[in-house]
């Protein structure tokens, strides 16, 4: 096994730890004669030694802040395996805990010597304010490089489906104990403790979580213990932490099989999260034919979802709530069609949720939230409905893949639609009449006698009305708005048709982006990998800054990710920021375009540039707008494969006084005014379109619209 300190390290792991892009590593190379000589790997895809790396950054002056920990994970993918390199990452956070939280897994000393040393010498060279800092990179690092192996919940998923356990509980507050058996590295019990752990009303939450594998289950009680530590919890699991009555009473994370020996086999939790594996024929089904979990049925060989099914609700408190991540099969599927009818007569089923795809892995398929909860034996169940969300066609339209999906207009869209049916149930049982709440578009409370038919379908798509069917407000609402867009189009069009365009060619002078560099008329900018050593959010928090990517361009034009502020203003020159009155420029054909910054700060991703102007010479409006123009990015292109680049350096600018600047540049902001504006009657035309032909389709036409339209 190679020395960690002395790893191997490529292009792109060079480029990271320097702080800049590839391309710069590759021109280092090709500049200076003395940089390191490659030690392995192949011609196209070169390993260098990272000690010699980090000799030659630090002697040409390379290296900048995001380095140091960027130097760390070479030093730990070298000790090989994933389970052991998991384990090193997971010690680290024990020693930063000071080896006060529980562990499943073997204590610092019980790993290899090689292992040992990487690991003192980390959390030796480490300040205690930056080593959980070190820990969360880290662990990143190994799930990123692990990404096919290991299946994570997304963060906004996980939170959502606590918030969804937290309106579906009691109204007694907040549950003692959380239980996610098969956690992973634990990302649904931490989204627990961001529910229910900072609450006031909380005497105290047990944190449970069980998993296969033991290098998971070790990182996700490390994460758990900085958690605690967090809000105030005892580090320690077990009866100890739990009569701490801190707000995090005990982590008790344990390595096995939940349903062939389940380590937690006597523990009862208020709440189960939980995000299956899916689709394990070998799931146990002979050996545990004759398991007292199955009240509903023993699961077919085929249905091991449902086995992680009733394994929930075995595991809850008498009322107590769970909510599963599932694939959309388990809702249809023949072979299971006898336990989903067990469920719905028990009442053990309060909700499926279809969310939109790409929410979590498989990202092309529409996944299912199934709401359950453990019926009470000693009282006569009044609700008799299910309440069925289709937010795969109702929620928010995704651009594939976590990063892709408006969480904060999902989230809003899904919890308004269980708050409303939990309050439905509410004035149903109050009353003892029909239900007062009103149920959003895009779910309806189906009648359990309603499902319990030959197949027991519960996919929400067969019950849920299309958006036409309900869409007669949405109709009323947007056909203002469209005409209010085609209004601003038509005057926009006035304004433009009254240009008048010299038809003579070739005879204005011009300059290139590289020139006016020279200059110092402008300064160019390039934007950086920020892929890794920075924590990206999902879902924004307050003053976070948004970080634009080309894939965010070719999926829709919006930043999909956010950077905290403390982290931008902390990382300084490690970032590319554009703030107000830069031109920013894209440097791929396929997703070329140019335009003045306008609406706050945007950290730029690989590929994209910030012009900044000097006011006094150029008007960024004028910049952006010949910058814009296809031919310009057709004669600075590559035009070596469909997906060439742009050398911005190569692009071509007007050589004009600063008045006649500003001349142009109002015309160019007509043009990109008139630019949005028909992207904006594109949108709301289709969601129109889509509208009408789904009320159309569902038979709404009325009779005097039917006479009209003769």
């Amino acid at each position: 096994m190679p020395d960690p300190a002395d790893a191997h390290v490529t292009l792109a792991e060079v480029a990271r730890i320097a702080g800049v892009g590839r391309a710069a590593v590759s021109n280092w190379r090709r500049r200076h004669d003395t940089f390191p000589a490659p030690v392995g790997g192949s011609d196209t895809s070169p390993q260098f030694s990272l000690t010699e790396v980090e000799q030659w950054l630090r002697h040409n002056g390379k290296v900048e802040g995001v380095g140091s920990r960027e130097r760390l994970w070479p030093q730990f993918e070298a000790l090989g395996d994933r389970t052991l390199v998991g384990l090193a990452v997971a010690e680290i956070g024990r020693r930063v805990l000071a080896g006060d939280v529980i562990m499943p897994g073997p204590a610092g000393g019980e790993l290899p010597e090689d292992a040992q040393r990487l690991i003192d010498r980390t959390a030796g060279s480490t300040r205690q304010a930056d080593s959980q800092d070190i820990f969360e990179f880290l662990l990143a690092r190994w799930l990123e490089t692990h990404v096919r192996q290991i299946s994570v919940t997304p963060a906004p998923l996980a939170g959502l489906m606590a918030v969804i356990a937290d309106v579906f509980s009691p109204k007694s507050g907040v549950p003692e104990s959380v239980l996610d058996p098969a956690c992973g590295a634990g990302g649904l019990l931490i989204a627990a403790v961001r529910q229910w752990a900072a609450a006031d009303r909380s005497p105290g939450v047990v944190l449970a979580g069980t998993d296969r594998d033991l290098a998971l289950a070790s990182l996700a009680a490390a994460r758990l213990g900085f958690a605690s530590a967090e809000h105030g919890g005892s580090l320690r699991g077990g009866r100890r932490a739990a009569e701490a009555g801190a707000h995090i009473a005990g982590v008790d994370v344990r390595v096995g099989d939940s349903l062939r020996a389940d380590p937690h086999g006597e523990f009862r939790a208020d709440v189960v999260l939980c995000n299956p594996p899916f689709n394990e024929r070998d799931w146990g089904h002979e050996e545990l034919a004759t398991d007292p979990r199955w009240t509903y049925g023993l699961p077919p060989r085929t249905e091991p979802e449902l086995a992680w099914v009733e394994n929930a609700l075995a595991r809850l408190k008498p009322g107590g709530v769970a909510v599963l991540l599932l694939p959309p099969a388990v809702a249809s599927r023949r072979a299971g069609r006898r336990i989903r009818g067990a469920l719905l007569r028990a009442g053990a089923i309060q909700g499926v949720i279809a969310l939109p795809p790409g929410t979590a892995a498989p990202y092309s398929v529409s996944l299912h939230l199934w709401v359950l909860q453990a019926p009470v034996p000693t009282t006569v169940a009044t609700r008799r409905e299910v309440l069925l969300v289709d937010a795969a066609a109702s929620g928010p339209r995704p651009g594939g893949g976590p990063q892709g999906i408006d969480w904060p207009e999902l989230r809003e869209h899904v919890v308004s639609a269980v708050r409303s049916y939990v309050a439905r149930g509410e004035s149903q049982a109050g009353g003892r009449g029909r239900p007062t709440a009103v149920l959003p578009a895009g779910c309806v409370a189906v009648p359990v006698v309603d499902l319990l038919d030959e197949q027991v379908d519960l996919t929400p798509a067969r019950y849920v009305p299309g958006a036409g069917v309900s869409g007669g407000v949405q109709l009323r609402e947007s056909w203002p708005k469209f005409e209010d867009l085609l209004h601003t189009l038509s005057e926009l069009a006035d304004l433009l048709s009254r240009f008048d365009l010299a038809s003579g060619h070739g005879t204005s002078v011009t300059t290139t982006v590289g020139d006016l560099d020279r200059a110092q008329a402008l300064t160019v900018h390039a934007g950086r990998d920020t892929s890794a050593g920075l924590t990206r959010l999902e879902v924004p928090s307050e003053g976070a800054v948004p970080m634009l990517t080309v894939p965010d361009l070719l999926s829709g034009g919006k930043p999909r990710s956010w950077l905290p502020a403390d982290q931008v203003s902390r990382t300084g020159g490690a970032l590319t920021l554009a703030e107000a009155n830069d031109v920013v420029v894209v440097g791929v054909e396929r997703a070329y375009r140019a335009w003045v910054q306008t609406d706050g700060p945007v950290v730029l991703g690989p590929q994209l540039y910030l012009l900044r102007v000097d006011p006094a010479l150029l008007d960024p409006w004028f910049i952006a707008g010949c910058l814009r123009a296809p031919a310009n990015a057709r004669q600075a292109s590559t035009h070596t494969s469909s997906s060439s680049r742009i050398d911005v350096r190569k692009l071509q600018v007007l050589q004009l006084l600063l008045a006649e600047q500003r001349r142009y540049a109002r015309a160019f902001q007509q043009l990109a005014a008139m630019e949005e504006a028909l992207l904006n009657v594109q949108a709301v035309g289709a969601d129109l379109l889509r509208s009408l032909s789904n009320g159309l389709a569902a038979g709404q036409l009325k009779r005097e619209a039917a006479g009209s339209a003769k």
